[in-house]
């Protein structure tokens, strides 16, 4: 089993000796839960885990702990890597300073290269038609993949990148568009042409507001990572077992810390370094904050029927193993993935009622075979009761966790 380390994270003020970590402490406790799956170094436990202790003024002071964190350790961040796309996609309209552009804006997309797709229609917004917000919402509440897409041709390629580096985060790389079988490695670099026009319930609805071209990304970030060439085999395209490791080196990546960093940022904007912030406005973290936490229930634009999309569809730490409705009085803000065996949640969770908030991100690997796009991992079988026993046991210890002052946390109600 890897060791338990200790990390206090740059931007913080206070930390504890390693040997009183804990989080260490709470897996050993739990060992009938936790130790089949620590001990298996095939699963590639990593876990960050923040307290949040609030002054009489209600700020924040964050003390951090980790296990088996590893940022040069290659594992698939899937879905997480929507979190900063979206983030980013929001800061790139503020930053454009264009006159009634905002996030509401009817946006379309043209298609140029194949095997690019046009988009001038959303049914499932209330008005049907494309917006940043609108597929902000779709990212997060059920994970849309096209969303996530669409944004990443509004940024493109090495803008999503270069600017992600520029603010710290620098174990981040978006290479390309996701579930998106046809596209390759250069195609992945081309990106559509995006048009904003005015809603139609403005003045002058319809009026062009700004035009974006087909963008090339040539420069692309570059670093390697251990493991980026996996197990012993793979499905291809066509069906085919192919009896050689899976290669990983062209394909996303987002290290565990940096995630948690950006969500901390998301969350936390006035009490990171000023580099790592995103540059958003309180109506955008409004919206963030509405739509990350948001349960696929809530939401009438889209439908999602409850039998399909439970309350920990995409909540995987305290409830992806779980049927249950989530209570009225806990809200978590968070963005998981899930793909090639590869589970991953990074949450801030919040208890109203008992006072009670905390930060904690988690990745599993699940693959016993070892053979990847098979679609045969042990998600229901390891993964998720893992996270969610993870974010039980956390959660049960910050409720009996002594806090001087009771935090004020109306601001996330």
């Amino acid at each position: 089993m890897k060791s338990s380390i200790f990390l206090a994270l740059c931007m913080l003020p206070f930390c504890l000796p390693a040997q009183k970590n804990p989080l260490h402490k709470l897996l050993k406790q739990h060992a009938d839960k936790f130790e089949a799956v620590l001990s298996n170094p095939q699963h590639q436990v990593q876990i960050i885990y923040t307290q949040i202790d609030r002054d009489a003024g209600n700020q924040p002071r964050f003390t951090t702990y980790t296990w088996g964190l590893d940022t040069g350790l290659y594992f698939y961040p899937a879905s997480t890597v929507k979190m900063p796309t979206a983030l980013l996609a929001l800061e790139k309209l503020n930053e454009l300073q264009i006159t009634g552009l905002d996030k509401h804006a009817v946006m379309q997309h043209g298609a140029v290269t194949a095997p690019q797709t046009p988009v001038a229609q959303d049914t499932t917004s209330a008005n049907g038609l494309p917006s940043l917000a609108h597929y902000i919402r779709k990212l997060f509440i059920v994970s849309d993949n096209d969303a996530h897409n669409r944004l990443y041709e509004f940024l493109g390629q090495e803008y999503l990148n270069r600017r992600l580096w520029e603010k710290g985060y620098r174990r981040i790389r978006v290479l390309h568009r996701l579930a998106a079988p046809n596209y390759t490695p250069e195609t992945n670099r081309y990106t559509n042409p995006v048009s904003f026009f005015r809603p139609p319930n403005e003045p002058q609805a319809g009026e062009l507001l700004y035009y974006q071209g087909e963008v090339y990304s040539e420069a692309r970030p570059a670093f390697t990572l251990r493991n980026e060439l996996c197990g012993k085999g793979y499905i291809n395209n066509a069906g085919e077992l192919v009896s050689e490791p899976f290669d990983f080196r062209q394909r996303n990546f987002a290290s565990l810390l940096d995630l948690h960093h950006i969500l901390q940022a998301a969350m936390f904007p006035e009490h990171v370094p000023a580099q790592r912030r995103f540059r958003l406005t309180p109506d955008d973290y409004r919206l963030l904050w509405r739509c990350m936490s948001e349960l696929p229930r809530q939401s009438n634009y889209p439908r999602y029927p409850e039998k399909d999309y439970p309350d920990g569809y995409v909540k995987f730490l305290m409830y992806g193993d779980s049927k249950t409705r989530i209570p009225e009085h806990i809200r978590i803000f968070n963005k998981v993935g899930n793909a090639y065996g590869y589970l991953t949640d990074v949450a801030y969770i919040v208890d109203f009622e008992h006072g009670v908030e905390f930060m904690l991100s988690a990745t599993i690997h699940v693959n016993a075979n070892q053979i990847y796009n098979d679609g045969m991992y042990e998600y229901d079988q390891v993964g998720y009761p893992f996270l969610g026993e993870l974010g039980r046991a956390v959660y049960q210890y910050e409720l009996k966790r002594p806090r001087k002052f009771r935090p004020d946390l109306s601001r996330f109600r």
